[in-house]
């Protein structure tokens, strides 16, 4: 069996500007960009993640019909302190300070301009299972 690749997708009432702040802010690395059919709108745009992964997003109203801001994302990165610093003065909401857990890893969550709340940490998951 391969490993599942998960792609979080998002919508946003201001698409082209969450565009920005998840590249500006956290770090992402803008691969697509779709414009949608109303000027200012985006039918679909991709993220990477420079670590492996990312996200999808559109403007609101497009094909998912899903309301805009909803959605949590875990993304797991290192240097949290500066990640986190990074993001507030960008202008997101800090929701939980950067902190140690007890199952080990440090993470921190915030809220985007737009609503959807972004969690980062160093905590990877358990491995898998050896067969």
């Amino acid at each position: 069996m391969t490993d599942a690749i998960v792609w979080p997708t998002l919508t946003y009432t201001d698409a082209p500007a969450a565009i920005r702040f998840l590249v500006d802010a956290l770090g992402f690395e803008e691969r697509a960009v779709y414009p949608g059919e109303t000027p200012g709108s985006v039918a679909h745009a991709e993220l990477r993640w420079p670590g492996g992964g990312g996200v999808m997003l559109g403007s609101a109203g497009g094909a998912a019909d899903v309301p805009p801001g909803v959605g949590s994302i875990y993304i797991v990165t290192d240097d949290i302190d500066a990640r986190f610093a990074r993001a507030v003065a960008a202008g997101a909401t800090p929701v939980r300070e950067p902190r140690d857990e007890d199952y080990g890893g440090r993470d921190f969550i915030v809220r985007d301009p737009q609503g959807v709340h972004w969690s980062m940490g160093t905590y990877a998951g358990q491995p898998a299972p050896s067969s």
